[in-house]
């Protein structure tokens, strides 16, 4: 009897050692939405992106992808994203898509211009670059090295 209490007692300690690893692992991590101004870029694709995704300038974190939808007059992907108040971005800053390494996540990278006047919450980011898709470049090596064209 006494061996069944030691032993719950250290699964108990095992337990609550494992729950505080998860809480550190989550605040460390940084993956909470950034609460800011809200800005929308449209892109003819948004491949791998996902809601939650993170928005950055330099490789530095500034905000989160809050929202994704077709704008049903032209078809293309509109991208909702929340930046942290405190950063500015110019109105000719540039979005694109990227991923975080070959294998890695996607993500939004910003590339803030040197206009004067500043972008304001609810509106457009107006210079967008779309994705380009690991299957599309590996199309574009593979027609290169047989030296076909591909078909249009």
């Amino acid at each position: 009897m006494k061996r069944n209490v030691i032993e719950s007692v250290l699964g108990a300690v095992v337990l609550i050692v494992a729950g505080l690893f998860l809480v550190f692992a989550y605040i460390g991590s940084d993956i909470k939405p950034v609460q800011g101004y809200e800005v929308q870029a449209k892109f003819n694709a948004i491949d791998g992106l996902t809601v939650g995704s993170d928005v950055r300038i330099g490789g530095v974190k500034i905000g989160s992808v809050i929202g994704q939808e077709i704008d049903t007059k032209d078809f293309r992907a509109v991208v909702t994203l929340s930046i942290l108040p405190e950063v500015r971005l110019p109105m000719d800053t540039t979005a694109r898509i990227t991923s975080a390494g070959l294998l890695g996540s996607k993500y939004v990278k910003l590339e803030p211009g040197g206009a004067e006047e500043i972008i304001p919450g609810g509106s457009e980011i107006k210079r967008t670059k779309d994705v380009i898709s690991m299957e599309e470049l590996l199309g574009k090596v593979i027609f290169l090295v047989t030296d076909e064209t591909p078909a249009q």
